[in-house]
């Protein structure tokens, strides 16, 4: 039995899957943000629980908005207070009795897809997650890779391309990112992103949504902005498919809702890619906002 936790800023979702990856037990409480002892309580009481209601010792698994140090387990959790610089796996398997291991939530949004029925026939699956921000995660082989300092699948803080110049002007503000950095990719191709380059060139402060919908009745200003925001996300994706080659790439977060946006992305990024190289399958997340409790539970499923 696989356990996953997906623990957010405001809730942690827990759920248990069997070995054919059915969801088996589900169960969402809040997320103690500033009380590490009552943040480990809640975990342990879900893990027993759960040990209780399947009569086994389940697999434990945990998906966090952010990243554990390689070397010490401490968590970078900046919407998690409670657990900032803890060693919460470490913390957890004393409760527990048994490993629990930790990832970044968009790697297991990432294996979530990966291991699909449809979808592990690709060994190079890549997840980008286009929500607020740009995440994304690296998965080969069904096994996540997250790199020497877990940042693999940070496409969102690569700077834009020189290519993107030419579609948005070379006088385009270097937005400044949380990150610390200026003219990262996620300010411009993230949802927001989306909503702040209608707004720089229109003058016009519109949700994403509602761009959507004048787009979908054929508004010149909304055609105009999508076509130059696909143009602009087939160049960011370009140079990211030129360095990982992926077979399958996965959308999630709000912004892959955008349906039309698919089979308008193939034919805009080919020009981008060198020569010899063929346009990866891209499709919309399979799992939605299940994903990343399935992606922690299946983190135990390889070694």
């Amino acid at each position: 039995m696989y356990y996953g936790f997906d623990m957010g800023g405001t809730k942690i979702e827990f759920g248990a899957f069997d070995a054919q990856h059915r969801r088996l037990m589900q169960k969402r409480v809040p997320t103690p943000r500033d009380d590490y002892q009552a943040l480990l309580g809640v975990l342990t009481q879900l893990t027993l629980e759960a040990d209780i209601a399947l009569g086994c010792e389940g697999k434990v698994g945990i998906g966090i908005p952010g990243m554990p140090d390689r070397n010490t387990g401490e968590l970078f959790t900046a919407n998690v207070p409670a657990s900032m610089g803890k060693p919460l796996a470490a913390d957890l398997e004393r409760c527990i009795a048994r490993p629990v291991r930790i990832d970044n939530d968009a790697n297991c949004f990432a294996l979530s897809e990966a291991w699909d029925g449809e979808f592990r026939q690709y060994s190079n699956v890549l997840g980008i997650i286009l929500g607020t921000g740009v995440g994304g995660g690296i998965v080969i082989d069904g096994k996540i890779f997250s790199g020497n300092n877990y940042v693999a699948g940070e496409f969102g803080h690569l700077r834009l391309p020189v290519d993107a110049l030419e579609v948005l002007g070379r006088d385009i503000p270097r937005v400044h990112c949380g990150c610390g950095h200026n003219g990262c990719m996620e300010n411009y191709i993230s949802g927001r992103g989306f909503e702040w380059l209608y707004q720089h060139f229109f003058g016009d402060r519109l949700e994403a949504q509602r761009i959507i919908e004048h787009y979908r009745s054929g508004e010149s200003k909304a055609v105009t902005h999508v076509t130059r925001f696909i143009d602009l996300l087939a160049i960011c994706l370009a140079n990211i498919f030129t360095v990982l080659d992926p077979h399958l790439v996965v959308f999630g977060g709000g912004l892959s809702n955008f349906d039309e946006m698919y089979p308008l992305l193939p034919e805009r990024i080919k020009p981008h890619l060198l020569n010899v190289a063929k346009v990866p399958r891209i499709e919309k997340a399979r799992w939605g906002d299940s994903g990343g409790v399935r992606g922690a539970a299946f983190l135990n499923l390889v070694d």
